[in-house]
């Protein structure tokens, strides 16, 4: 029986976990937003790292087609996109049900009319949803139910007309967050069979689709070929899918981490803090790091490490969640923008605009007053951006500055604005050193935790030297 290793980061915004095997290879990555309810997130994040993990399974099968054969690289692609939205679906069902259900109770004189909008709103993002899954990979831009549906949502709230306005968003609200907090456990193979028929009618119809601008030759060389030879790559799978399906992704050891850390059912050896499996995870992704920074979703870490993946020292602000994840998603609120939109539109800033305030809730009052004198709002977004940085900079000064290669760990890693503002304050600080960022950063906590979980070693904190920042 093969051995696998899971590591879960329970942050205070998303849940992260990761499952390696014995020779510390990601096999699997699930991710998923953080609710009141910190098991359920912890449970789904480990349930999405399983058929992630089955997914690796099958394309390690499946290595000498997928090499060869360009038809193979691009179903197993696109499966894994429609996987993602057959999921999506199942939830998506669910919203739906809650939704009118939830505007049904609702005391409004109009409620028929509010009825037959919400039916009018869904049938119009439904589409939508599905199709950006199927032909864009959706599912690869945002893992998050909550925001591919808020963002599409609250749009065609907000053209609608004004009486409509506060019991669509109310009823949204009162419902989100129960749907959320659903754990479905889907069924691998039903929804792999699911996805084969959706491929399926997809690839039938590429004759006829027009070609795209902008798009490279050997992506239509991959679409030919899988036009014309996916009943072959469908019969392939098929010869693997029922073992996949029932192999035994036996966890042999487990280590939690994160903000929620102290909530996960894990015995008290087995959950490590966030500093130690950041640290890890960024030194096993880049040997040579020694300067980590996680700017996480509830603190910002500054963290030094030696040639063995260990801390050696850290400062962090843990009270103020100024240059936090949660600070951005404040401010995303204040502009009703989701959290995706906030580094484009920082980067389409001609200045940055000073903000004065480095409190959350002050600057939020400081973000309306620029808007009110006229300021525009990529401006003050890349001044917030900027403002971020400068306090992660700081910490990292204290706690010794940036030696040797530096890597950048969290989800805030993500925003685009924040990774230009750190390459050019690092590079201004200290030079031109070795900058890593990596597809997945987010992820660093969990997988150095899933490697703690195979070595089984104990590994401690230095004596605090740090410091808290205060708003």
């Amino acid at each position: 029986m093969n051995k696998y290793y899971l590591g879960i980061d329970l942050g205070s915004t998303t849940s992260k976990a990761v499952i390696i095997n014995d020779r510390d290879e990601i096999i699997g990555r699930g991710i998923t937003n953080t609710r009141a309810n910190y098991k359920v997130a912890a449970d789904i994040a480990r349930e999405e790292a399983i058929y992630d993990a089955r997914f690796t399974l099958l394309t390690n099968r499946l290595k000498a087609e997928i090499d060869a054969k360009p038809e193979f690289r691009r179903y197993m692609e696109d499966i894994r996109s429609v996987f993602q939205y057959r999921q999506f679906k199942r939830r998506m069902d669910s919203l739906e049900r809650m939704l009118k259900k939830t505007v049904s109770e609702f005391q409004y004189d109009n409620r028929d009319l509010i009825i037959a909008k919400l039916d009018e709103i869904l049938s119009t993002i439904m589409p939508q949803i599905r199709h950006e899954f199927v032909n864009e990979d959706l599912g690869s831009k945002n893992q998050f139910f909550r925001d591919i549906v808020s963002e599409r949502y609250n749009v065609m709230v907000a053209e609608s007309h004004k009486e409509f306005f506060e019991p669509l968003m109310l009823a949204f609200d009162k419902s989100i967050t129960p749907v959320e907090n659903e754990m479905v456990k889907f069924n691998f193979k039903e929804l792999v069979d699911e996805s084969m028929q959706v491929l399926e009618e997809k690839y039938r119809g590429l004759a006829e689709r027009p070609l795209e601008e902008n798009k490279e030759d050997w992506y239509y060389a991959e679409l030919n070929a899988v036009k014309d030879n996916y009943k072959n790559v469908e019969l392939t799978l098929r010869e693997h899918i029922d073992s996949i399906a029932s192999d035994d992704i036996h966890i042999s050891n487990m280590v939690g981490t994160g903000y929620g850390r102290a909530l996960l059912p894990f015995p008290e050896d087995c959950i490590k803090s966030e500093i130690l499996c950041h640290a890890f995870g960024a030194h096993a992704v880049f040997p040579n790091t020694r300067t980590v920074l996680d700017i996480g979703g509830q603190d910002t870490k500054a963290i030094q490490v030696d040639s063995h993946g260990l801390v050696t020292s850290f400062h962090m602000n843990d009270r103020c969640a100024a240059g936090c994840g949660r600070y951005l998603g404040y401010i995303a609120d204040e502009f009703s923008i989701s959290l995706n939109e906030l580094g484009p539109e920082a980067m389409q800033a001609d200045k940055e605009t000073t903000i004065c305030s480095t409190c959350t809730v002050f600057a939020g009052a400081e973000v309306r007053e620029l808007l009110n004198n006229g300021e525009k709002r990529p401006n003050i977004l890349a001044g917030l951006h900027k403002a971020i940085v400068q306090r992660a900079m700081s910490l990292i000064a204290r706690s010794g500055g940036v030696r040797n290669e530096f890597t950048f760990t969290g989800g805030v890693a993500r925003n685009q604005a924040v990774l230009k503002y750190v390459s050019q304050m690092v590079k201004d600080a200290y030079g031109d050193v070795t900058m890593n960022i990596h597809t997945d950063s987010i992820f660093m906590g969990a997988l150095g935790g899933a490697m703690f979980a195979r070595r089984n070693i104990a590994a401690h904190l230095p004596e605090p030297t740090k410091q808290t920042e205060t708003a």
